[in-house]
């Protein structure tokens, strides 16, 4: 692991967002479940990621669900506003609304949508930066983006201050590696993996921490993989991550004919939740749709195989 310091660090579950059968955001679930994720031990929460559901909330729903995640924490971890937009001057608003609301730090994608240049995506990091005087990190994502952050990229932006962070969820592991070995001594600097079955592996090649997706449904078993990789118990650590890989086939039960990669995702870790009873609905947003009844029995048997039910 890293010798940084990082600011952030340890595990920072993207949390989703719970909602009514009507699509607004379930305030009541939302609280539970940021409770569930601090009582585990998580070191910060990723609100209006892609677990989030960010892209599929309106501007009125984003803020609400913000503002819960960051009253609810009330300072007992850090918060990280997922400011995820097509463009530089949409990314300020909802980085200038997090900031407002008093979130800890943003984490920014490349634009998308748009057809872009590298050298515009170093000016739109640079101008968000600019805008709003929070941490910032760049967040890696080019299934949904379309482009990747290359390695000198992230690390110039690194070295002149612009990002404090990077949130890799681009399943280039060597490049990963690159940043982390770029910059070692980038004092605060945060280099966190999206990976959910990898992580003892990126904790050993430098992480300093990671996002899982299936830490929604498991926190506990999170927080304890990444402590042994703290304290060098490697063994423990695999036996973690095993038993978290094997969860994580919570997403094979969904239907892949019938529904797309958010779907799986967010929809199995929505039902994981419902059914270990930290939200009350298992509702996603349109046009993503709720688990059928097979579906989630497949991933309540996932659940107590993982001895969580």
């Amino acid at each position: 692991m890293s010798a940084r310091e990082p600011r952030f660090g340890g595990v920072v579950p993207p949390v989703v967002t719970p909602l009514t059968p009507d699509g607004e955001v379930d305030a009541a679930s939302l609280e539970r479940l940021v409770d569930f994720q601090i009582e585990a031990g998580v070191t910060g929460l990723f609100a209006l990621g892609s677990s989030g559901e960010s892209a599929f909330l309106t501007d009125a729903r984003r803020d609400k669900a913000l503002e819960v995640v960051i009253r609810t924490a009330a300072g007992r971890v850090p918060v990280l506003a997922g400011c995820i937009e097509t463009t530089t001057a949409r990314v300020v608003e909802r980085a200038e609304i997090a900031a407002k609301l008093g979130a800890d730090a943003t984490v920014v994608t490349a634009p998308f949508y748009t057809r872009i240049h590298p050298l515009e995506i170093d000016r739109h990091f640079r101008a968000v930066r600019s805008a709003v005087d929070l941490p910032m990190f760049a967040y890696d994502v080019p299934v949904s983006v379309h482009s990747k952050l290359a390695v000198d990229q992230v690390l110039a932006l690194a070295a002149d201050g612009v990002i404090d962070g990077l949130k890799d969820s681009s399943g280039d592991d060597v490049g990963f590696r690159q940043v982390v070995l770029g910059t070692a001594d980038l004092p605060g600097f945060s280099a966190l993996t999206g990976h959910e079955v990898v992580v003892d592996a990126m904790m050993l090649a430098g992480a300093d921490g990671a996002v899982p997706g299936l830490g929604n449904v498991d926190p506990h078993g999170y927080v304890r993989l990444v402590r042994a990789c703290a304290e060098g118990r490697w063994d423990d650590a695999r036996a973690e991550q095993d038993r978290l890989t094997r969860l994580f086939g919570i997403v094979d039960a969904v239907d892949p004919a019938t529904a797309g990669g958010s779907t799986r995702g967010v929809g199995a870790f929505k039902a994981g939740l419902a059914l270990r009873g930290v939200i009350a609905h298992a509702a996603v947003s349109a046009p993503m749709r709720e688990l059928t009844a097979d579906e989630t029995r497949a991933v309540a048997a996932r659940l107590e195989e993982a001895g969580l039910l």
